[in-house]
């Protein structure tokens, strides 16, 4: 088996005395997409933080290509070839969208700039009609895309997007799905945190779904049953 893009074992993570992921592991390998999934609170977002140095977990270690990763500072990950498009978007409203893209542009850690400012206005041309305007002023579907698209621009090996269509509406939500699927083929490895668990399945190559910090399914997308779904996932 090849060595994994990024690995984590037995993530212990904590908010002050809260114990919110018990023995985690999480593997991702060059150009996987992975649905993780899961009801509100049960430690998706902290698995993400502890992975890219947001949270530093008490026990367990995070590797990004064999390097061990587990005490370094965020910047350091981000550099070593990963994206994060956060929940609540965290763009820079009093920046334009040029400069929220350009501030981002780098080229990837084996010298290549797939993902140019080109690429990126040809990839989201609503971007590319508001230019001028500062992110504050765009919608929500407009920051969604300003987010991915800033993310891209510093070309990863490894993008992951947590709640990506949350709040907009249906066919935004649609125009988003589509870009995530190109990404994905694009051979960007991708971690999809969604409550369409419909779109998320029929992008991921495997889930991995989480109930109260823990793991309790890890497999290839098409054995994610019915059963599983309702009794993990339904509301």
């Amino acid at each position: 088996m090849s060595e994994p893009l990024l690995e984590a074992r037995g993530i212990h993570s904590y908010y002050g005395a809260s114990h919110i992921l018990h023995g985690v592991d999480f593997r991702i390998d060059r150009g996987e997409t992975i649905g993780l999934m899961g009801r509100n609170g049960m430690g998706k977002t902290t698995l993400i933080r502890s992975l890219l140095g947001h949270l530093r977990p008490r026990a367990g270690s995070v590797k990004v290509r064999g390097l061990d990763v587990t005490q370094a500072a965020p910047y350091r990950i981000a550099r070593l070839g990963l994206a994060y498009v956060p929940e609540g978007r965290g763009i820079f409203p009093n920046l334009t969208v040029r400069e929220n893209l350009i501030m981002a542009a780098r080229a990837g850690l084996d010298g290549r700039c797939d993902w140019t400012y080109e690429r990126i206005l040809d990839t989201f041309p609503r971007l590319a009609e508001r230019l001028a305007n500062g992110g504050g002023e765009l919608s929500g579907g407009e920051q969604q895309m300003l987010t991915i698209g800033r993310a891209l621009m510093t070309n990863p090996q490894l993008l992951i997007l947590d709640e990506a269509t949350e709040g907009l509406a249906p066919l935004i939500a649609r125009d988003i799905w589509t870009i995530i699927r190109g990404i994905r083929d694009s051979g960007i490895a991708t971690v999809i945190v969604d409550k369409n668990y419909g779109a998320v399945i029929g992008l991921a190559d495997r889930c991995m779904v989480m109930v109260k910090g823990r793991a309790v399914f890890d497999d290839v997308a098409e054995k994610l049953s019915g059963d599983v779904v309702q009794k993990y996932l339904g509301v």
